[in-house]
């Protein structure tokens, strides 16, 4: 019997796993030079994705939430990949 249930435990423990990697999806280490975004404010003000190499000078309105640019060059991006 404990052999039986040791070996359910084992199968619940990796069919959790299982759900929990497909729920988070694909991880990458966050590390020095994984940044999305650049934000310069001095001596010049830039915004610039890294994914994309979109730019805009308005860095206040990307603090403030304008992000459209940034998502609209992503999906091209995306879309022009498939």
């Amino acid at each position: 019997m404990k052999m039986l249930k040791s070996k359910l435990l084992e199968v619940k423990r990796l069919e959790n796993k299982e759900k929990i990697e497909d729920i988070q999806g694909k991880y990458n280490q966050i590390a020095w030079g994984s940044q999305i975004r650049s934000y310069v404010f001095h001596p010049y003000s830039m915004v610039k994705d890294h994914r994309t190499n979109a730019e805009t000078a308005n860095v206040q309105s990307v603090m403030d939430g304008n992000i459209d640019l940034f998502i609209n060059e992503y999906l091209k991006m995306k879309s022009l990949e498939q």
